[in-house]
């Protein structure tokens, strides 16, 4: 071979291995994914929009979320009436005064159809209007006297102060310029207070030696019976039969199980020297017995 052709061989081999060469890799074909796979990828994917403020808040917790809006409205409705503000309002006028004008519509709906007709603080007005609805109806310090006075004859006993304060208006300046003429008195069970009507005049003078032998008799641990058992012994008996009497009901009878008997016509015995048998003899026409024979 000749000697030049081989040493440009050699130069070309030198010059090959110098220059850079990119493989191309053969692709590797991936299996189809199966059905199942398929749908599990879809049950991930979100396709529901993009949460925001006003979709939140009826969305997880939509149930306290609806009642904390109902607690608001019925707290405010209780605050505008204790400070005399009690005219009725609408659904609109009252998310206005509360600050919730941005809840959605089933909320709102929830509301005028459900939420605000039945619950017991709110009362329902025509033109689908809506007040605070107090224990008692009364407006002043007037209303109030009148009601103790009542609960005082009936024997009702006295008045929550708890449920004056929500009742009436301006509640804390009526009770101290009424002062005088109520009562209080603490409950030992929960301290709360209890007001009563001021009989003045059931006021009189006791003795003040009666009064220290009513206090010394201790009854705490004592019933009634033990008390009527004492009081006997002492030569004074104890008030029988007090208290209003209940009426009498009259006692029905008992249906009987027997079976009625009836009487047989009694025969005319008084009558047998009058009456006359005519078994043989017919009457003609002119009331004459003739013999059936002839």
């Amino acid at each position: 071979m000749d000697p030049a052709l081989l040493r440009e061989r050699e130069i070309f081999k030198k010059r090959a291995m110098a220059t850079p060469t990119i493989e191309k890799k053969p692709k590797v074909e991936m299996p189809p994914p199966k059905t199942d796979d398929l749908s599990k990828r879809k049950l991930f994917r979100p396709s529901g929009p993009k949460l925001d403020s006003s979709t939140y808040k009826t969305m997880a917790g939509s149930s306290q979320y609806r009642f904390g809006v109902l607690a608001k409205i019925v707290k405010h409705m209780k605050t505008r009436h204790q400070e005399g503000d009690d005219h009725p309002l609408g659904l609109e006028e009252i998310l206005d005064e509360t600050n919730q004008l941005d809840i959605g519509s089933g909320v709102k709906n929830w509301l005028a159809a459900e939420a605000l007709v039945n619950n017991p603080k709110i009362e329902v007005h025509p033109d689908n209007k809506f007040s605070f609805k107090p224990v008692y109806k009364i407006k002043d310090g007037k209303n109030l006297l009148r009601l103790l006075k009542q609960h005082d004859l009936k024997g009702l006993g006295g008045i929550l102060m708890d449920d004056v304060i929500e009742s009436l208006p301006h509640a804390e300046k009526v009770l101290k310029n009424r002062a005088s003429e109520i009562i209080y008195i603490i409950r030992p069970i929960d301290k709360k207070k209890i007001l009563f009507y001021n009989d003045r005049t059931a006021n009189f003078q006791i003795d003040e030696e009666f009064t220290k032998q009513w206090r010394s008799v201790a009854v705490d641990a004592m019933d009634d019976a033990k008390i009527d058992e004492y009081l006997e012994k002492q030569g004074i008996r104890s008030m029988q039969d007090h208290g209003p009497k209940k009426p009498l009901v009259p006692k029905r009878k008992k249906p009987s199980n027997k079976k009625r008997q009836f009487k047989k016509p009694r025969d005319n015995e008084h009558l047998a020297d009058v009456l006359e048998t005519y078994e043989d003899n017919t009457l003609t026409e002119e009331g004459v017995s003739v013999s059936s024979a002839s």
